[in-house]
């Protein structure tokens, strides 16, 4: 996982400023690891270390950011945008199984689409980069509830 530092340095070797409010922002963000998260929490965040920091500079970090592929953006059809941390060297993201009920997200770390991307890009003649799968069910918790458990 990046760590403050090499997103600071990769900041500084894109050209972009590393002000102290984009710093409170990383720091943070940092705290954001293991989880998705809205630009409104990151600001949440931000305010509570730096009262200072506006709306607009935590939107702006988190576009330098995305661009940079340090962070990505998710969509779990809940009407909310959502972004985590991700790693330089990623070649492909995880996958994400999302509860109908709760709306908790469970992270796959497993590629299971390896094999079919291979095949894909032999019989199509098409160069894989990337790919997203969102599967939709329920979580033990609330398939527990629903069999009255």
């Amino acid at each position: 996982m990046n760590n403050e530092k090499q997103i600071v340095d990769a900041l500084r070797k894109r050209g972009n400023k590393v002000t102290p409010q984009r710093l409170v922002t990383i720091e943070v963000l940092m705290t954001f690891r293991e989880q998705h998260f809205s630009v409104e929490e990151l600001f949440q965040g931000v305010k509570q270390r730096n009262p200072d920091v506006g709306m607009s500079t935590i939107y702006r970090t988190v576009q330098i950011l995305e661009e940079m592929g340090l962070i990505t953006k998710r969509n779990f059809d809940d009407g909310f945008a959502r972004y985590e941390l991700c790693e330089l060297d990623e070649k492909h993201w995880h996958h994400h199984l999302i509860c109908l009920k709760c709306g908790k997200v469970i992270e796959m770390q497993d590629d299971f689409l390896e094999a079919l991307e291979k095949e894909i890009e032999e019989k199509k003649d098409f160069i894989i980069i990337n790919h997203e799968l969102k599967v939709y069910g329920y979580c033990s918790d609330c398939y527990a509830i629903t069999k009255g458990e």
